[in-house]
């Protein structure tokens, strides 16, 4: 297996700029489309544990569009082969000062393209330097 396959680490690298686009934009339809439409998707959130596509859309269509802003810091993105590639980054929120935001996503190409099939947020304090 290749590790960092070039192709695939190009097309992950921009879904998941898309997506942290729709993120701040809170644009709802189009962070629908980033999830596997199926019961198998999964998103641990910082508050929430979500099962399922349904789940996820129900979550996104009434969550605050208020405070969405952030700066993202140590992002990589890893591709395991032509099909797989996993996204993580920290991210810093300015009406969460003292708070670091951690996010993990499990990317898969499909037939109809990259989807996230599991995501992960967690907010822990600001680690001690």
């Amino acid at each position: 297996m290749t590790i960092d396959e070039q192709h695939a680490k190009a097309e992950v690298e921009a879904a998941f700029s898309a997506y942290e686009r729709a993120l701040v934009a809170n644009d709802v339809a189009a962070l629908d489309r980033f999830f596997l439409p199926s019961e198998a998707a999964i998103r641990y959130g910082a508050t929430e544990n979500l099962y399922g596509c349904k789940a996820i859309k129900a979550f996104r269509a009434a969550r605050s569009p208020q405070g969405l802003a952030r700066k993202l810091e140590k992002t990589r993105i890893v591709a395991y082969g032509r099909d797989c590639a996993i996204a993580a980054t920290l991210f810093r929120r300015d009406n969460a000062p003292g708070k670091i935001g951690r996010q993990m996503q499990t990317w898969i190409r499909f037939p109809d393209g990259w989807r996230i099939v599991a995501a992960h947020i967690s907010v822990i304090d600001e680690p001690a330097s």
